[in-house]
């Protein structure tokens, strides 16, 4: 095999491309452990875009980024410290904010419904990705991430992070439960093991700009290229690691990457967080839609819930599923394709054109909240629709 062959998986293309393959192979009756009915993305996209103009009247929806995890009660938590901050220029403002949003994008791989967060300067109390956020946040404004006290804002100093550290960064403890600590903790030690301090990605990228442009999909090949050796237990060829890439059945190939899924739903998520930083150090960023949607279980679970997908078997619904199981890695994958679909059901209903509201406008202000309160109706904990085994490096 050559590594050759692994060099299409790391792209925005492929995920899209094989998303929408399996999508057609199960709208066909091809998958064994779901059905599709599209006939209900219609009802889907009413309660999104109800969910939309509920959250922003006026439909002016920020990119879906972790920035929008900081603002709590009304107040802008980072932008507030960093309007107090002596930045030597935009640059050096823009390695603080890939520091801060890589970490904090890496950090929020679901938290469980038990765990909490309770911020001590705004009295918050917080769970899931809000919650995991402002941990993150205030962790870098303490300098936790940071080898000199002097430059707390900055992290250079992943590499020597304990799970003890990171425990009581985030409050975590018996009676205060977060789901895959070690995991975590050790993904952040490989991110600083691969390429020290992850600001210098804004470098590299302001770097492939061209005439101040610079496409939102090679945002993410950057990512996946560097950041591909910190994933752990992941499937290589020939010694390329794939990152957040699994093995499903019905996808047929004639290469080394038969059989191969393509999801990198967390690397996307870190792609959409840096725009806003590279745009405010004056690189504009273009054709955003090159991204895919992300295929997490907020989003996911809003197609199970609203009955776009149909488990196969209900029984399903009370199992707990691997995350390299072959329901999970379809259900994953389905989700990327769907949100595709939906879209423009969104859009015509908000009388709004693609130029004007890209595919992570509907992912901020209407999917991911619908796919959280329709989980709230329909279960106690507002968690997913199904439960997942995983490491805290997947969701």
């Amino acid at each position: 095999m050559s590594a050759k062959a692994a060099l299409p998986l790391l792209s925005s293309v492929a995920v899209r491309e094989r998303a929408h393959e399996l999508l057609d192979i199960a709208v066909d009756g091809g998958l064994a452990e779901w059905r599709v009915d599209l006939e209900r993305l219609e009802a889907a996209a009413d309660l999104t875009a109800e969910v939309v103009r509920s959250n922003y009247p006026d439909l002016r929806v920020p990119l879906h980024a972790r920035w929008r995890h900081f603002v709590n009660g009304g107040r802008d938590l980072w932008a507030e410290r960093a309007a107090h901050e002596a930045w030597p220029g935009t640059a050096e403002r823009a390695r603080a904010e890939f520091d801060l949003a890589i970490v904090s994008v890496l950090l929020d791989a679901g938290a469980g419904a038990a765990w909490r967060y309770r911020d001590r300067e705004t009295g918050a109390d917080l769970g899931r990705s809000e919650g995991l956020a402002v941990a993150s946040l205030r962790m870098f404004e303490a300098g936790d991430f940071s080898t000199d006290p002097a430059q707390p804002l900055q992290a250079d100093g992943l590499r020597r992070l304990s799970a003890e550290r990171l425990a009581l960064g985030f409050q975590a403890a018996p009676d205060n439960p977060l789901l895959g600590l070690e995991g975590r903790a050790a993904l952040l030690r490989r991110l600083g093991k691969v390429v020290g301090r992850p600001g210098v990605l804004f470098d590299e990228m302001a770097a492939r700009a061209e005439a101040g442009r610079l496409p939102a999909a090679t945002i993410l090949e950057t990512l996946l290229a560097r950041l591909g050796p910190i994933w752990p237990g992941r499937i290589e060829i020939d010694g390329v690691p794939l990152g957040d890439c699994w093995r499903h059945a019905a996808i047929r190939r004639a290469d080394a990457t038969d059989g191969l899924l393509p999801l990198h739903k967390l690397s996307q998520w870190c792609a959409y967080s840096l725009i806003e930083p590279l745009q405010a150090a004056g690189v504009e960023v273009v054709d955003i839609d090159g991204l895919t949607g992300l295929a997490e279980y907020r989003n996911g679970g809003l197609f199970v819930d609203m009955g776009v997908l149909v488990l196969a078997d209900p029984g399903d619904a009370d199992r707990m599923h691997a995350v390299d199981s072959p329901l999970v890695v379809s259900w994953r994958a389905m989700t990327v394709a769907l949100l595709d679909r939906l879209a423009p059901l969104v859009r015509a209903r908000l009388g709004v054109e693609a130029s004007d509201f890209p595919l992570a406008c509907m992912l901020e202000g209407g999917s991911w909240a619908a796919g959280r309160r329709i989980a709230r109706e329909r279960r106690r904990d507002g968690g997913p629709p199904l439960a997942v085994i995983s490491d805290g490096t997947v969701f």
